[in-house]
């Protein structure tokens, strides 16, 4: 299959579909090699980084449409740092999580391996398949993912009780896929998906209730590293506790900008829905091909997991197509299936999704 070559009429025009880190737009590049000499290498102290900070909050509000009192933070690490942060500073005690693929399972791991809090109840669906938090009077806190960035699982994000927080994992959606942000009270996530960047941060839209939890729990002994007190009095100074990665600010700042140009949240939105229904589509209409999650309402716009007939093998597909510069459409590594996944975030043209499906498609016909 190293040898085979995909026509070129058929190839999309961008072949990077990967579900993390994702595609980066040109005009990104660009405006990251504009300011290779002067924002890049200076001090993340200084007026310029702080500034590049403080754009990114007020456009992360804008995106969102923040009521009054909600607040973005943000901190060294990604969503994987978040989570241990939060079972520091934001579970008073006991946690309820739903698992339903990789990350909703390792937010539970953490919160279990806290010997400060109660073991959390965990509420499970096997992958590919939607499960929801239910209320509990002993919880204090309820976590899932908006998306399963592993399995394309997408969540309902409401409010489970009025006297517990909300923490959506919203690593894979955030800016992609619509939100009331009054249902959550920590909406976070990392930057590498559906805003176009590197990873290395985390970003939380923390609720009045949210801050109020993390004033409560401040006495609680945590690491500095992992201190939510900390990251949220460095955010209000527009800078990070430690020295950010400058270069992932500045392609999410000009990520936003371009977002909020297009027509913000509803446009990204619709965008991200228009590659899956064309993702969609072409799985129920092909012999070999399957949309993985069953139900259609929990299907996700953004990361797409089709189901390849075991008489053909996805790897060998995907083999291929990485040959021919279609690249990042393996499946989950841990999931072990016979998958394509695909990125459908806002930077990916859903005329790029449409050329893809006639390359596997071209692929599968000539396998023989």
């Amino acid at each position: 299959m190293s040898s085979l070559i995909v026509p070129s009429d058929l190839l999309p025009a961008d072949g990077r579909f990967g579900c993390g880190p994702s595609l980066i737009r040109r005009a990104q590049s660009d405006v990251l090699a504009a300011l290779g000499t002067t924002v890049m290498g200076t001090s993340h102290r200084q007026p310029p980084v702080k500034h590049l900070v403080g754009k990114i909050r007020e456009s992360l509000t804008a995106l969102f449409g923040l009521p009054d009192g909600y607040e973005v933070a943000l901190g060294n690490g990604g969503s994987t740092f978040f989570w241990d942060a939060a079972t520091f500073g934001l579970i008073r005690d006991r946690s309820q999580h739903v698992d339903t693929g990789e990350f909703g399972a390792k937010f539970a791991t953490a919160a279990r391996r806290a010997p400060f809090l109660a073991d959390p109840e965990v509420v499970s669906a096997p992958p590919g398949e939607l499960a929801l938090p239910q209320a509990s009077p002993d919880v204090d806190a309820y976590a899932w993912a908006q998306n399963e960035t592993s399995t394309g699982v997408l969540a309902p994000v409401r409010r489970v009780t009025e006297d517990a927080l909300m923490l959506v994992d919203a690593t894979s959606s955030a800016g992609g896929v619509s939100v009331d942000i009054t249902q959550t009270d920590a909406y976070y996530f990392a930057p590498q998906k559906c805003f176009g960047s590197d990873g290395g941060l985390w970003f939380a839209v923390l609720s009045p209730a949210a801050v109020a939890r993390i004033e409560e729990l401040s006495d609680r002994w945590v690491p500095e590293s992992l201190s939510l007190p900390a990251a949220l009095e460095n955010s209000r100074k527009n800078q990070t506790l430690n020295t950010p990665a400058i270069a992932t600010l500045v392609l999410m700042a000009e990520q936003l900008d371009w977002l909020l140009e297009s027509g913000g949240l509803r446009f990204a939105a619709a965008r991200t829905a228009a590659s899956a229904e064309v993702l969609y589509s072409w799985a129920e209409q092909s012999w070999y091909a399957s949309p993985f999650v069953q139900q259609i309402e929990a299907r996700s716009p953004v990361v797409g997991t089709i189901e390849i007939d075991g008489a053909i093998d996805a790897a060998r597909v995907t083999a291929a197509l990485r040959n021919n510069g279609v690249v990042d459409i393996e499946p989950y590594r841990k999931l072990g299936r016979n998958q394509i996944r695909v990125g459908m975030f806002p930077s990916v043209d859903p005329g790029d999704v449409a050329a893809l499906t006639k390359c596997v498609d071209y692929v599968v016909e000539h396998l023989a």
